[in-house]
């Protein structure tokens, strides 16, 4: 099914060392055989709040995409074979299709006054040292695992990573091929689909065939390289596959969609932590004297201001979870200077994640990162209504400016993980690639 890496792809490669976005035979649903299109896309598999979103979305249509990224099984073993199973099944009962051809795919999302237009393609991988796809977190192998688990046991990439890059500001006149200016006569065309999800945003799905509108996007984005803004885990799966299998291959490329921020501003928004085992009176103890603490008033917009303006004066918390707020700022300066590691630039040094994660948890909380101690969580106020329903806390972070996080990323210096979430982020299900035969 898939064009990407195959031999009557190459006459078609883009000269240059930058991106290399090929065309393939996308899988969709066919709206006939499903409720909605709305009722059966996802957010990202580790947007997912669990149990409650996961629930929700399982029973919102019997083909909801979430069955195949986050299948529910009693092992991981038994958890991969179901996605590969119900994705056989899908196949074979024409609940989800390949298109007729090959191509390129541009995908926009719109609410209220937030307009976001990209290119989805199989981008052939490379690794950081290469300087094509730049990473700026770090992840964790046991994530890339189950991760990587899944894709193979599937044969297939189920969802988009989003990645970004920078276009330059074209000289007045020039006629010069660029994939903006394919984006825009794209759009002006009846789209393959149109949908809105429950969370307002409305998806439109175009297909991009003409082989001249391909090269035109391929060539201006071999001109590029990319910062990987949601999908560190996957990328790094991505990666970890191409090993398995003999090049060329389909698994020498990956499923991504490509946002130019010079023209569509990503919005760049906090990953909060949950600590499981953690109360907050017993994290706020141990703060005596290490940090400055306060009670501020709700609600939580009013709290997350108040965070605002203390982080531009230097690092700054929210905790929550006993039915108030709690900003934690100004840390002792010896305290940072004994715990956060001086071997790294000073943009990374001073990042509230690098303190959260050094400072707090590793020396002060105690609190090991992983699954068990530890929830990544997207959504604020989902964040804190599982802190105060668990017992736990929530700490709460203010977002990274994207320049912060190309310009460390230039560097090839990584951020802890789940330091930023940049968003919009793609909806999983409205296209699908497949890696088999």
């Amino acid at each position: 099914m898939d064009d990407a890496g195959t031999a009557d792809n190459r006459a078609h490669e883009p000269a240059g060392q930058g991106l290399d976005l090929a065309p393939f035979q996308g899988v969709r649903y066919v709206p006939e055989r499903v409720g909605s299109l709305s009722a059966v896309t996802s957010p990202p598999y580790d947007v997912v709040v669990r149990p409650d979103g996961l629930l929700h979305l399982e029973s919102a249509d019997p083909y909801n995409i979430v069955r195949l990224i986050l299948p529910q099984a009693t092992s991981p073993t038994a958890r991969t074979e179901l996605a590969a199973d119900t994705l056989g099944r899908w196949l074979s009962e024409g609940i989800l299709a390949p298109d007729a051809e090959p191509g390129l795919y541009v995908y926009e999302q719109s609410q209220g006054d937030m307009l976001q237009r990209g290119v989805i393609g199989a981008l052939r991988l490379s690794e950081a040292e290469e300087g094509v796809v730049l990473p700026h977190e770090d992840v964790m192998p046991p994530v890339v695992a189950d991760r990587a688990a899944l894709m193979r046991a599937t044969a297939a990439n189920l969802e988009p990573l989003l990645l970004t890059y920078r276009s330059e500001n074209e000289a007045a006149g020039t006629a010069k091929p660029t994939a903006a200016a394919v984006i825009e006569r794209t759009v002006l065309r009846t789209p393959l689909l149109a949908t809105t999800t429950e969370d307002g945003f409305h998806h439109r799905l175009w297909a991009v065939t003409d082989p001249a509108e391909v090269t035109e996007i391929r060539t201006d984005l071999a001109r590029h390289q990319a910062l990987i803004a949601d999908g560190h885990h996957r990328w790094a799966t991505y990666l970890r596959l191409r090993t398995e299998h003999r090049s060329p291959s389909p698994w020498d490329y990956g499923l991504v969609l490509l946002v130019d921020t010079a023209r569509y501003p990503l919005r760049v928004r906090a990953i909060h932590r949950l600590l499981h085992r953690l109360p907050v009176p017993k994290a706020l103890m141990a703060l005596d004297g290490l940090f400055r603490v306060r009670t501020v008033e709700g609600p939580l917009t009013r709290a997350l201001e108040r965070l605002g303006e203390a982080a531009a004066e230097g690092n700054a918390f929210v905790l929550a979870g006993d039915g108030g707020f709690h900003l934690v700022d100004r840390p002792a300066p010896d305290l940072l200077a004994g715990t956060v590691p001086q071997d790294r630039p000073r943009a990374w040094r001073t990042l509230d994640a690098t303190v959260l994660h050094s400072t707090l948890l590793d020396h002060v909380w105690h609190i090991p990162d992983t699954p068990d101690q530890i929830a990544y969580i997207h959504d604020t106020a989902a964040t804190v209504a599982k802190a105060e329903r668990d017992g736990g806390t929530a700490v709460l972070l203010h977002p990274v400016r994207e320049e912060v996080v190309r310009d460390l990323a230039r560097q090839g210096v990584t951020m802890p993980r789940k330091s930023t979430s940049f968003g919009p982020k793609p909806a999983t299900g409205l296209v699908l690639r497949s890696l088999a035969g």
